[in-house]
């Protein structure tokens, strides 16, 4: 399955300059990986996003997202956000920075 190169561009521009943050094709798409943990992706044309367990309910509850089901079942703290709900930089610099958020609570790989 291809995914969205220009969504792909935007993402790469969010974590410009960045030397803890690589590019590793997963899912069929693309994943950016922070200090070796996944922390968001594209699989088509939509945006995949590891917000974790605690923040997985509300992330939910926001317009143009479901659960991430690409195995047949939901993967709890994994989201899907649909194009609309990344069209501005603002709005996928903020599901980015969700991301980050709970990476940060990873410990280090």
């Amino acid at each position: 399955m291809a995914y969205d190169e220009g969504l792909a561009e935007r993402l790469r521009d969010v974590f410009a300059g960045r030397h803890d943050v690589t590019e590793r094709r997963m899912f069929g798409g693309l994943a950016f990986m922070v200090h070796g943990h996944m922390c968001c992706g594209i699989v088509g044309d939509t945006l995949m996003a590891r917000v974790g367990p605690d923040a997985y309910a509300a992330a939910l509850a926001r317009p143009h997202v479901r659960a991430m089901d690409f195995t047949g079942r939901p993967m709890k703290g994994f989201i899907y956000v649909a194009p609309a709900g990344f069209d501005s930089d603002e709005q996928l610099l903020a599901w980015v920075r969700r991301c980050e958020g709970f990476i940060a609570t990873l410990p280090p790989k």
